[in-house]
């Protein structure tokens, strides 16, 4: 009972070669087909059209945002970021390269831990203490550079400076522990409200 499938699909395709098919029959079956699985895409033309004009929007109303509303400014100065382009004054980077990049080092740092504390509400009284004392530092770092230009470079001078800006950062980073504490203990105050 055993035949050969070669042998049995010669047969079979020699059979149906020589049918030919009924007028019409491909364009029903791709009508069927067309009706089965639509060919039709829907656009995203109008999606990205829409995306468009939101951001459009949102860029406008920030642009107005910012030309209304100006930064406020402190009127506490903590560091000198800008100098005086009249006065030709030398400062701890222009010693070396060396020193510059530590310099660079603990000015970016300083300004990276102002630029993350959130001084809002009770938290301003707690950090008027710190920031005094970091007016203070800066105002003892510009007459330290000012000893700089015009005793010139040494070494007492140069250590000062560096442990200015130290002490800058250390009591940065006090004033941010007692701001994470300060607001620790009022969690715990609102926790034991509630309870």
């Amino acid at each position: 009972m055993a035949q050969d499938l070669r042998k049995l699909l010669e047969k079979k395709r020699g059979e149906v070669s020589g049918e030919a098919m009924k007028e019409g029959h491909e364009d029903r079956f791709l009508d069927k087909l067309e009706d089965t699985f639509p060919t039709k895409t829907r656009s995203l033309w109008p999606v990205f059209r829409i995306a468009a004009s939101v951001a459009v929007l949102v860029m406008a109303g920030i642009w107005y945002w910012n030309q209304t509303n100006p930064a406020q400014t402190s009127d506490t100065q903590v560091v000198d970021s800008q100098s005086d382009p009249d006065l030709q004054q030398i400062t701890l980077g222009d010693l070396s390269p060396d020193l510059k990049k530590v310099e660079d080092y603990y000015m970016t740092n300083i300004n990276l831990e102002l630029a993350q504390l959130d001084l809002s509400g009770e938290k301003k009284s707690v950090a008027d203490g710190f920031i005094t004392q970091l007016g203070e530092l800066d105002s003892e770092y510009r007459s330290l550079n000012a000893e700089l230009n015009e005793v010139g470079p040494n070494d007492q001078t140069i250590s000062a400076l560096i442990r200015n800006l130290q002490l800058r950062l250390q009591l940065l980073h006090k004033l941010k522990e007692t701001l994470d504490q300060f607001k620790s203990s009022e969690n715990e105050q609102d926790q034991s409200i509630s309870i």
